[in-house]
């Protein structure tokens, strides 16, 4: 069977994935042996091939993961793959075949070959698309994320959460930890083992910085600066601080494929004033953006780009630890 699971909420089609995964080691192949993830670096026809090929003996099934198989440039490559999964629907259904991409319904200056690709990925009975949830929607999910969490929040202090946050949940999912825990350790603080207080307004305001974090904007501006000494400094305290490594990597490659459309939109003309309406940006993230582009090239921008998209694959797999990426990423500016 193919997933395909996809879109801009990248937060919840990860859940998925890792729920889809946990199932399939504890159901299936305890090993872990016959899963196989690949990277956009590794992504290949052969790769794909072999990953979805008969089972092995550890297991009935083999389960394979393609991330980001859209990040590809290659046109050939695409039609090679619909030809190949056209020819070997077999391999396809006998195995469990899980396509994740932040690809959206709406994406633009899609090609001829990668269309195709993508027009037979969200045909599959199990394509779902992840859209950034409305307010409404964000504030019901909030409620129930913290009472999975073994928290509680009133609705007042779940609309202002929401407010700060938009619709970055992976934002929302390190502010909740946070108010949680907080509202957690003030009963242990009391020796008090119940149900932890509700959180309120007030805790929201408290603690939580809102969408614009002016650390990250901090390391980004120097990283664009190639201040490579400062960068450091600002990416430890960060982590001692208590920010999640991958909380951290997240808001960085974000607002790095901020900086890509930005200079995208300057270099085909859009006046600087015009850049937070055309690309539906905030007013501030638009500014500091603008800002932040001055000294690199579209180039630099996309190199970078996928230096994070690379450090963020090996994270996730265990091949690198988080640190040592960015450490290496910014030796190398």
């Amino acid at each position: 069977m193919v997933f395909f699971l996809y879109g801009a909420d990248t937060f919840r089609s990860r859940r998925k994935l890792n729920e889809l995964t946990q199932k399939y080691i504890k159901e299936v192949d305890p090993s872990g042996l016959s899963l196989n993830v690949l990277g956009p670096e590794a992504v290949s026809l052969k790769s794909i091939a072999e990953g979805s090929s008969a089972g092995s003996l550890l297991a009935r099934k083999r389960m394979l993961v393609v991330e980001r198989v859209f990040d590809k440039k290659d046109a050939q490559f695409f039609a090679d793959l619909v030809k190949y999964v056209n020819a070997n629907k077999a391999g396809f259904e006998d195995n469990i075949v899980v396509f994740w991409d932040s690809v959206t319904s709406e994406e633009k200056g899609m090609t001829k070959e990668r269309g195709q690709l993508y027009k037979w990925l969200v045909g599959q009975k199990f394509a779902q698309e992840f859209k950034p949830m409305s307010n409404t929607e964000l504030t019901s999910w909030v409620r129930e994320e913290t009472v999975r969490r073994g928290g509680d929040i009133s609705r007042e202090a779940a609309v202002h959460l929401v407010a700060l946050t938009g619709s970055d949940l992976w934002q929302v999912d390190q502010e909740l930890n946070k108010l949680v825990h907080y509202k957690l350790g003030q009963k242990l603080a009391l020796g008090v083992q119940v149900q932890p207080d509700k959180i309120e307004t007030e805790d929201v305001k408290n603690l939580v910085s809102g969408v614009f974090d002016e650390q990250v904007f901090a390391l980004t501006d120097a990283l664009s600066a190639r201040n490579r000494s400062l960068a450091v400094k600002l990416f430890e305290e960060q982590l001692k601080g208590g920010e999640s490594e991958e909380y951290l990597l997240h808001m960085i490659l974000r607002q790095f494929r901020i900086l890509v459309q930005v200079r995208q939109a300057l270099d085909s003309g859009v006046q600087p004033r015009k850049i937070a309406s055309e690309l539906a940006l905030h007013p501030f993230v638009a500014q500091k953006s603008v800002s932040q582009v001055r000294n690199f090239s579209l180039e630099q921008l996309k190199k970078i780009n996928r230096r994070l998209i690379d450090i963020d694959y090996k994270v996730k797999t265990g091949q690198q630890k988080m640190k040592t990426g960015m450490n290496n990423l910014i030796a190398a500016l």
